[in-house]
């Protein structure tokens, strides 16, 4: 097989729909080991593969539709052996593969034309299997025992695929072709069509957990009317960004549409699921974050994640799970691994932040929307929430908010570098734990700061004063027990041992973020994350180089994070270094057009050498929810907005616009009942702001220049 063929096998192709995703080559293949249809955390398709008779098929191009529907794929045909009086050239049929999903059943239509002169008599071979792996087994865990794979039912017109867990739950794979093939063996069938020339026929297929109705035309272009409808309704959501720049557009576009591809309808609201392959599930950590990068924009979403995770806190202790009365949870699985217990992560909450983020979020959300009866409804979970930081900080030596496993299985490390290497002394060595995370500290703060405010919302001004006092309690340790003067930075963590691990992470960016750090330090921290030794010209990397573990094509160890930059370029913009966070957003920028304008979950942190792209790090997810939203919040922390919901007014503090730009609009965007436009526009060396539109009458808009 040439290069090229090669490469078209290791390109991936997504779609998701709910609970479901289908991971496919660039021929619309599933053929790879990472590769398949998932439902629920299980593989129901883990071989579908198309061939023209004993040939592959030679492959056009292949894509996904911008809006994250549909996946093209374009096809001709190798010289096919005779099957009639004479054989077919190449190049004489063209197949349009369209692929899609919707209500978590796959959907194609292979649109089959002949091009030459004379009759062609066209073989269609698939072959399919359906393993039914959990999907950390596809990740590489391995199981002692499994349930039983049930001998396939091939059927008039397709293939059923069952298997009975080891929970005594059947799982099933339908699929269905909408004629009978004229060979059906172990995991093969094939299909006969008679193309004259010039004629086109359509051949559909549809793969779901039950049998359905016959694939036809009217049923593939229902459900692609639906699918197509719920992804316009998603896309919709929220204000529009527009620029003098057609790539930055493309850009913010993509990230819209990602995002929107990921966010799946639940009955609390919209929730973004964390990535895709690996993540497609909901997880805390990633969802508020993801809400805090795009709640300017959209707060929405924001509403249905913090929802959603109300209503799965934790309400007693349960040591296997990490939970605790208040905690809010780190990730939710429903495969059947998780099911019986083998792991811990059917609804799991060893993640020592997500607790505090939510406390964030919440408040963030209030100034944002000024939603006095969301706000009052979820109070009891933000009590709870902020019981359970409370107790952690009061039984911790130094007050400060750590974290232990407390069972075999779950996470050794729980903060967003979850990795077992990632925290760490200047010599190498493994922090033991209990283990208190700078950045941590900086969300514990804000959390209690937040809490203080909203109590005063809600006429509580005495747990107010209480929750003020905390929070400055908590800054005076962060200052005494975390700054190392030596390195002109905070440490990544403090141990067990109550030792400062003095390490230079891009932790401490986040702790510039929630507004924690003392100015002049913040000051110090976010000039050495503009450094070269962090700063490779495409983000911040997660350790700056030269530092103990120091790897960049490590997971957490010097590797880029897009969302983490972000954080860092917005905590570098509180810090007032305004040039800083223009300098971020070009260097994610330029790093999405070399990944056509979709920022994976993380790449190599490989300095930039002119005319060499970013170094893609080889298991990253694509799309990634907070990847996505990196460049929003970038773009926000550079153009200084900031949306006041309950005063109503918009604040904007020495914008800058990204680098080549010469205007940026912002488009419905909502508040209160109205909406309005944002424009932001380059005046010589000066950035005029205007509001435009009817929901603009009687808005304030305060410029800090």
């Amino acid at each position: 097989m040439d290069s090229a063929a090669d490469a078209a096998l290791y390109t991936r192709y997504v779609l998701k729909d709910g609970d479901s995703f289908l991971v496919a080559n660039s021929y619309g293949d599933v053929a790879g080991p990472s590769e398949g249809f998932f439902v629920s955390d299980t593989r129901v398709l883990s071989s579908y593969r198309l061939r023209l008779g004993e040939e592959t098929p030679t492959l056009l191009s292949s894509a996904v539709t911008q809006d994250n529907v549909l996946f093209v794929a374009h096809l001709t045909n190798r010289a096919l052996s005779p099957l009639d009086e004479v054989g077919t050239p190449q190049g004489l049929i063209h197949i349009n593969r369209n692929r899609f999903l919707c209500q978590e059943r796959m959907y194609e239509r292979l649109t089959c034309v002949n091009y030459g002169e004379t009759r062609v008599t066209l073989p269609l071979r698939f072959s399919l299997a359906a393993d039914f792996w959990d999907m950390f087994e596809v990740r590489g865990s391995k199981r002692p025992a499994r349930g039983r794979l049930m001998e396939p039912e091939p059927g008039e017109i397709g293939y059923v695929f069952r298997y009975v867990g080891l929970d005594d739950v059947e799982r099933a794979s339908f699929i269905r072709f909408s004629r009978p093939p004229i060979f059906q063996g172990p995991g093969e069938l094939e299909f006969l069509l008679t193309l004259e020339s010039d004629e086109t026929q359509d051949f559909y297929i549809e793969v779901g957990s039950d049998t359905g109705e016959p694939p036809s035309r009217e049923r593939y272009r229902q459900q692609a009317a639906v699918a197509r409808r719920r992804m316009r309704t998603k896309q919709r959501r929220g204000a529009r960004i527009l620029s003098s720049g057609p790539l930055f557009d493309q850009w913010m576009r993509q990230s819209r549409s990602d995002l929107a591809l990921l966010t799946s309808e639940l009955e609390t609201g919209p929730y973004p699921y964390a990535g895709i392959p690996w993540f497609s599930t909901p997880f805390g950590r990633d969802a508020v974050i993801t809400a805090l990068q795009t709640l300017w924009l959209d707060p929405g979403l924001a509403k249905g994640v913090l929802r959603f995770l109300a209503e799965h806190q934790a309400k007693e202790d349960a040591p296997f799970l990490d939970a605790a009365p208040g905690k809010i949870m780190h990730e939710t699985r429903k495969g059947e691994m998780s099911s019986l217990r083998e792991l811990p992560f059917g609804l799991y909450y060893g993640g020592v932040d997500t607790t505090p983020l939510f406390v964030m979020l919440a408040h963030a959300h209030y100034r944002r929307t000024g939603d006095a009866a969301f706000l009052a409804s979820l109070w009891p979970s933000l009590e709870a929430a902020i019981g359970w930081v409370e107790r952690v900080c009061d039984a911790n030596p130094l007050g400060l908010l750590d974290y232990a496993r407390t069972a075999e299985g779950g996470l050794t490390n729980q903060g967003w570098k979850d990795s077992g290497d990632s925290v760490f002394h200047a010599d190498g060595r493994l922090a033991p734990g209990p283990i208190a995370l700078v950045e941590v500290q900086g969300y514990a703060f804000a959390a209690l700061q937040g809490m203080a405010q909203l109590a005063m919302v809600l006429g509580q001004p005495e747990r107010a004063a209480g929750w003020q006092l905390r929070a400055e309690r908590l800054r005076g340790a962060v200052e005494t027990h975390y700054w190392d003067e030596d390195m002109g930075f905070y440490g990544l963590a403090i141990d067990g041992e109550r030792q400062l691990c003095r390490v230079r992470t891009s932790n401490p960016g986040h702790l510039l973020y929630t507004g924690l750090a003392e100015p002049a330090r913040a000051t110090r921290v976010a000039e050495q994350l503009l450094s070269s030794a962090f700063f490779s010209g495409w983000g911040v990397r997660t350790v700056a180089r030269g530092e103990a573990r120091y790897n960049p094509i490590s997971y957490h160890n010097g590797s880029t994070w897009p969302h983490d930059s972000a954080l860092c370029g917005s905590g570098i913009a509180r810090a007032g270094v305004r040039g800083g966070v223009t300098r971020l957003l070009r260097g994610a920028f330029e790093a999405a057009v070399h990944f056509d304008m979709r920022l994976p979950e993380l790449f190599c942190g490989f300095s930039r050498r002119q005319g060499a792209p970013p170094v893609a790090y080889p298991v990253a997810c694509l799309p990634q929810a907070w990847a996505a939203g990196s460049g929003l919040m970038l773009l926000q922390a550079c153009l200084g907005i900031e949306v006041d919901g309950v005063q109503n007014m918009v604040e904007i503090n020495r914008p800058e616009l990204p680098t080549g730009i010469e205007d940026v609009r912002i488009n419905d965007l909502p508040i209160g009942e109205r909406r309005f436009d944002l424009v932001f526009r380059k005046v010589g060396e000066r950035i005029s702001v205007f509001a435009e539109g009817e929901g603009a009458s009687g808005l304030a808009v305060c410029i800090r220049q």
